[in-house]
This record gives structure tokens, C-alpha cells and sequence, in this order.
């Protein structure tokens, strides 16, 4: 659709000396976005509009309440260069990397002067942004969220490996421990590793992230821009915090899910309330370090509402107890546990429901065609809670009748 293929011909085509995205408002609203047609809906990423570390749940009131099918533009911030082992100061540690001042978002130097509360220990290290309602979602019925765009801000972002984290917890990040008086004022004393990391145009004109070997050789790799946090509020009043993914979605990490793609989220309060952020550049499939290329993103959706039963929901019961992708090219089933077995045995179950449900497969033959035709990737290892996702190609079912569309 004309609205898609121009959100989409605006990443590709913008300049860096389009940079920096500053904030087009200082609170949601209805407003003309540069580059989409008409006034959009608008969230910024300001002390007041996100939650930094939690997720929203049953007790947060929305900030906008939108009809479906409306289009939302979403300003999120990358919580690198924020947190407290790099200072709690985005001004201070984006210039010590050379990064003039104007070339540093204004949302994110507001954010960490703020006195929002935020504990590096305990806390997320997410900045999430939100939520929006959407008129007349009720507990049962499935929000589709069509990501119609995922556009930098800035020309940089950042890779953090961090103690006890990532792949590798107590043989990464190399040399001494961190000091039991680590803060915000003395952010070197965490021991962590932050990578600042630059994009910059190839020959073809497509954004690349570039990092050096120890010699100053430039090493180059491919960018695709997604959101790593998508979700919907859970049905508690308890804080939920934004680490470990659940059937609400959040923290899924899975890099297929970028422009042009489609997430149905099961709605398990009045509203659904649909949040965003943890924004990424580029992500290899595990994410090993603890992060990926994390960059803050201009993110667009369509909120589309289905009614519990409606045909276009991925499921026969006519809803969904879990997340659940499509792109182009693939349906993705999610697999979401701590323990990485179950959750591949969850990735395969869910394969397994949705080509018996939709496409009409025996169970038994869906797991053979499974373990013959569909590759199961590692989408994170990393937040406490793991991802395994399916990628079934649409293709291999071309001549099924009653096949859904995206």
C-alpha cells in the first residue's frame, strides 16, 4: 500500500544530514509527521511518557486512545549512552565519542537530567513508550500491528556486553570485576563494555554499521531495523519487568519482525494498551553480547482491532494465547521459556497448532513437513525468559485454498 511503500523508501533514502529526529512534540497528540500523509497519532519519549525499566499493566492509563486502523508514529530512545554505567548523562557520553551537541537527541538528554526514578541493579534497562488504547479491545480479541516504518534518528548507536549478562556471563566482559561502589558519578567502575558504533551509507546506498579490529580496519555489516519491544499491558497490577518477554509480547527480540511485517499480540485488558521500544539497528540471531546494535528509532504502526473470532486471527479458537509474526515471505511461530529446550518444544507446538489450525495439515504431518522445511533460529538468549521462532514459508503453501493473507 502507497502509505507502506513510502514509509519504507524514507529509510532508505534518508540522508544522514536529515539527522538528528528530534522530537516533533512535547506530549501525544494528533499532528502532521513529515514524509505520511494527514495528521497521525504521536507519542514522544519524554519522563511523563514512558516507563523506564517495566512494561505497562492492568493500573496504567493510556496516553492516547485511538480508533482501530489508526496510524501511530512512536519517537523511542535507545537506553544505551542513558544508563548508569555509562553516567546517567547522554550529552556527556555521546560527545566523549565525538558526537556533537546537536547531533544528540533532546528527548534523551531530558531523560537522564531528569530525576526519574531509575535502579541499574534492579530495573529494566528499557525505555518503553506508552500506551496507547484502541477503542473497543476487550480481554480475548488480537491487536495486528502492521510496523510500517523503523527510521534512525541518529547515525550511531551502541553494543554493550555487561557482568553477568549476555551469552557468555562470567567470562565476558574480560579483565577486573565491577566495584561494589559503582554509580552514575563513577559509571567506570561497572567494568561493563559499551562499543559505540557508527552507520554510514554503503555503495549501494544502504545504512551499515561499522566497527574496527585492532589494527583500525573498518568492518562493515548489513543494518535491518526493528523494534525489539512490541506488546500489549498483562492483565496485573504487579510491575512487570521489561527483561523477559511473555505472552503479552515485550521484550521478543525476534529481528525478522521490521518494516513490512505484522505482529498479532493476544489483548488481555480493556484497550489492549500497546507499548514500543528497545529499539535496534541490526541484531544477529541470539544476540549474544546482552545487546544488539541499539540505535533509537522513529517507529510507525497500524493498530488494526480483531474481534475475537474474526478469520484473519492465526488461530481456530479465535484468539491467541501468545504472540504470533508474519512477513512476506513467512508466518513465525514463537517459542518463548527460561529454559531454551522448552523453548524450542514451544516454537515447535506453536508451529505445529497454527499449520493444523489454518492450513489444514494432520498434526503428524505438520511435524514432518516442520522438520523437513522450516528453520527454528535462536532469537535471544538473553533476557532471562529465551526465544526460539519458526520461520514457515508462505510459498511452500501456495496452492492451499483458504491460505491468509497478510
Amino acid at each position: 500500500m502507497k502509505l507502506h511503500t513510502f514509509a519504507l523508501t524514507l529509510l532508505f533514502s534518508l540522508p544522514a544530514a536529515a539527522m538528528p529526529l528530534q522530537p516533533l512534540a512535547d506530549k501525544p497528540a494528533r499532528i502532521a509527521v513529515p514524509g505520511l500523509p494527514g495528521k497521525v497519532y504521536y507519542l514522544p519519549s519524554t519522563p511523563e511518557t514512558i516507563k523506564w525499566g517495566y512494561l505497562p499493566n492492568a493500573a496504567d492509563r493510556p496516553l492516547l486512545t485511538v480508533p482501530s486502523g489508526a496510524t501511530v508514529v512512536f519517537d523511542t530512545l535507545s537506553h544505551e549512552g542513558l544508563l548508569e554505567d555509562q553516567g546517567r548523562d547522554a550529552l556527556g557520553y555521546f560527545a566523549a565519542h565525538g558526537v556533537p551537541a546537536n547531533m544528540v537527541l533532546k528527548d534523551a538528554v531530558a531523560i537522564t537530567r531528569s530525576g526519574l526514578p531509575h535502579d541499574f541493579a534492579k530495573d529494566g534497562p528499557h525505555i518503553i513508550t506508552g500506551p496507547v488504547a484502541i477503542e473497543g479491545a476487550e480481554p480475548g480479541d488480537v491487536l495486528k500491528v502492521e510496523v510500517l516504518a523503523v527510521t534512525p534518528r541518529v547515525p550511531y548507536g551502541v553494543i554493550s556486553n555487561r557482568h553477568g549478562r549476555g551469552a557468555l556471563p562470567g567470562e565476558f566482559p574480560e579483565g577486573p570485576k565491577p566495584e561494589p561502589d559503582a554509580s552514575a558519578a563513577q559509571p567506570e567502575k561497572y567494568r561493563n563494555t559499551s562499543i559505540f558504533t557508527r552507520i554510514r551509507k554503503d555503495e549501494r546506498g544502504q545504512w551499515t554499521g561499522r566497527l574496527k579490529n585492532a589494527r583500525g580496519d573498518e568492518v562493515s555489516f548489513p543494518t535491518a531495523p526493528f523494534m525489539g519491544v512490541m506488546g500489549v499491558a498483562a492483565a496485573t497490577g504487579d510491575p512487570v519487568h521489561s527483561v523477559p518477554p511473555g505472552p503479552y509480547g515485550g521484550n521478543i527480540d525476534v529481528k525478522d519482525l521490521g518494516a513490512g511485517t505484522v505482529v498479532y499480540l493476544p489483548v488481555f485488558v480493556p484497550g489492549a494498551n500497546f507499548y514500543t521500544g528497545d529499539p535496534h539497528m541490526a541484531q544477529g540471531n541470539g544476540e549474544v553480547a546482552l545487546t544488539a546494535l541499539e540505535h533509537s528509532m522513529r517507529a510507525t504502526f497500524r493498530l488494526t482491532l480483531l474481534k475475537k473470532g474474526d478469520p484473519r486471527i492465526p488461530s481456530a479458537s479465535g484468539s491467541l494465547t501468545r504472540p504470533f509474526g508474519e512477513t512476506r515471505e513467512h508466518w513465525i511461530a514463537i517459542g518463548l521459556d527460561p529454559d531454551l529446550d522448552e523453548a524450542m518444544k514451544e516454537a515447535v507446538r506453536e508451529a505445529i497448532r497454527f499449520l493444523h489450525e489454518k492450513l489444514g495439515m494432520d498434526r503428524a504431518v505438520a511435524l514432518a513437513y516442520l522438520s523437513a522445511a522450516t528453520d527454528f533460529n535462536v532469537s535471544q538468549v538473553v533476557d532471562r525468559t529465551k526465544g526460539i521462532h519458526a520461520l514457515i514459508r508462505k510459498r511452500d503453501f501456495a496452492r492451499v485454498r483458504g491460505v491468509m493473507k497478510k
